[in-house]
């Protein structure tokens, strides 16, 4: 494993600066782990925890497991506190180890650095220091110096000293979800939508590759690492509109009348010279400032008296000016890793000079259908096929998630067959959408295959439309088995596929949208489950409901324009009742 250090004395800035990088170096796709020294008798276990309670009963080892991570704590008691080659060999083999303190051990390392603290420079005497970050211009040293808000060229530095910027980010193998991350904790059976979708959220991590792209053609991909200003926005203090500029001290109590200084600037062409104190510059919008100008005052409450320009008391210093930076500054984050580009988004990566962008390779989403009975519209008459719906529905889903669809077709009801199918689908998709097969049947052969050659769980969970959702990996590919009824199909691809696919994507775990609307139906509901009922807006804004509840209704999913969100609890509800409604716009779009 290739090793790097951040050292730096206290308030340098080095634990910001260690979080950045590991973000802007496993945006690009390399693996990192981060090991840090604690000073001062730092403990990371606290009194009251059982884990501590452990410790102190004398357990030489405590292991801290949950559903989210795990960790050891081993009790040194009279033994010397390990060395930094002591502590490598328990990490799992990774691209890189950012090593945080441990200043006397002899790897590089890079040292933060801010003016404010005071302190001298390590790298003056230390010649494992390979660069200085730092927020001043330090002069003197013997290695390059690296503004403390630029992560990207520090990581750069550290990629080439790490001799690892020869490894595109394009060709590292996207993470794999573990074989037990659809697993329902012991004793779950029935779970209610809330836990079910929390469940789910734990378990899942993003699948997918990265690559850099342009700024201009990363438009609906999800950043793969956080995105900073290159430079200033503006990147000069300049003039907010056509006027005069000058400097206030120059002004009376009165106002001012002031000569004109020869020449003008305006946008893209500054003026060369600084204006003499006492003199005033015609200036254009979007002029930088010169030297000698702070203040601009609007060219409509100006006279101009031959060479010489007069106004009223009362203009404030910096009036009608922007200050440089006042959008962004140099170094500031401007997008998060996750966030899918829109294109006011492409604005401000332009504004700051990003011109290209680490992302998320597209995720490619698999739909299969199964069954013997179904059939493509136009291919038979027989009154015993039905024509798949679902499959279509899917495949619209998925593109219009902004996700790259793959039609994988239908499968018969035929163990060898499915077989080969999935196998297909294994090589071309990050995960696979099946619906039908998934229960408990005899000819459900999606459920028995992969629970006999792959992992599967079965959800029973409390809702109505979609009791049953099958979940799993087929050789490590995610697999969601969505019912066979195209109703209950579309309510669990909304609810419970849409937040998945979005992590495993690299974006973010995402909470439907909905708002508050009066109810323009009744209904008297029972507790223990949720329901999710087709529904539409009414000119009044009321929500309708379709006429039937049946799930064979597939016209109401047309008919709808979203769906009301009725909770786990009973309701009785009667015109103008309050119900939540979830727009068809929200839940249909990345």
């Amino acid at each position: 494993m290739k090793l790097f250090g951040v050292v730096g004395w206290k308030n340098s800035g080095k634990t910001g600066l260690m979080e950045r990088l590991v973000a802007e170096i496993s945006g690009r796709g390399f693996r990192v782990s981060t090991l840090k020294h604690a000073h001062h008798a730092v403990d990371v276990d606290q009194p009251g925890k059982d884990s501590y309670r452990h410790r102190q009963a004398g357990a030489v080892e405590v292991v801290l497991a949950s559903r989210k991570r795990w960790a050891m704590m081993h009790e040194l008691r009279d033994t010397p506190e390990p060395e930094l080659e002591d502590l490598l060999p328990k990490l799992t083999p990774v691209d890189l180890v950012l090593v945080e303190g441990y200043k006397r051990s002899r790897h590089p390392k890079i040292e933060a650095h801010r003016v404010e603290t005071g302190k001298g420079l390590l790298a003056r005497e230390d010649t494992t220091v390979r660069a200085v970050a730092s927020n001043g211009a330090p002069e003197g040293l013997p290695v390059p110096v690296i503004d403390l808000d630029d992560t990207a060229a520090i990581a750069d530095l550290i990629l080439r000293e790490a001799g690892l910027t020869a490894q595109p980010a394009e060709d590292q193998p996207p993470s794999q979800l573990r074989n037990d991350c659809f697993a329902l904790p012991p004793g779950v059976d029935w779970t209610p939508v809330a836990d079910a979708l929390d469940l789910l959220r734990d378990g899942l991590t993003c699948v997918t590759g990265t690559e850099t792209l342009a700024a201009r053609d990363a438009l609906g991909r999800i950043l793969a690492a956080p995105v900073t200003a290159l430079r200033a926005n503006p990147p000069a203090a300049n003039s907010a509109v056509d006027g005069y500029g000058f400097a206030h001290a120059a002004l009376g109590p009165e106002g001012g009348a002031l000569p004109l200084a020869g020449g003008r600037a305006a946008a893209g062409v500054p003026h060369p010279h600084p204006v003499p104190e006492g003199q005033a510059l015609r200036i254009l919008t979007g002029a930088s400032l010169p030297a000698g100008v702070d203040t601009v005052v609007l060219e409509e409450d100006v006279t101009l008296d031959a060479d010489t320009v007069r106004f009223g008391a009362g203009l404030k210093r910096g009036a009608n000016t922007r200050k440089a930076g006042e959008d962004k500054l140099r170094g500031d984050t401007v997008l998060d890793a996750g966030h899918r580009v829109r294109a006011p988004d492409l604005a401000l990566l332009a504004s700051v000079g990003v011109a290209e962008v680490a992302v998320r390779i597209p995720l490619r989403v698999g739909v299969l259908s199964t069954g013997d009975e179904l059939a493509t519209p136009g291919e038979t008459d027989d009154p015993a096929r039905i024509f798949d719906a679902n499959r279509p529905m899917l495949l619209g889903i998925a593109a219009g998630w902004a996700y790259r669809p793959v039609d994988l077709g239908q499968a018969p009801d035929d163990r060898d067959g499915l077989r080969a199918i999935l196998d297909d689908a294994a090589e071309r998709c990050d995960v696979i959408l099946t619906s039908g097969g998934a229960s408990a049947g005899d000819e459900d052969h999606m459920s028995a295959i992969l629970q006999s050659e792959g992992t599967m769980t079965s959800w029973r969970i409390a809702l109505k439309p979609g009791r049953p959702l099958a979940l799993g990996l087929w050789r490590g590919v995610p697999v969601f088995g969505l019912p066979g009824n195209p109703v209950a199909a579309l309510v669990c691809a909304l609810i419970f596929a849409r937040p998945a696919l979005s992590v495993l994507a690299g974006g973010p775990w995402q909470e439907p949208l909905g708002f508050t609307v009066p109810a323009a139906f009744s209904k008297r509901k029972k507790p223990g489950r949720s329901e999710y009922l087709r529904a539409r807006l009414s000119p009044e804004g009321t929500a309708e409901v379709f006429a039937s509840e049946g799930s064979g209704r597939v016209s109401g999913l047309s008919w709808a324009d979203g769906l009301v969100a009725l909770g786990p609890e009973a309701q009785e509800i009667a015109p103008g009742t309050p119900v939540r409604y979830l727009p068809y716009a929200g839940l249909l779009t990345p």
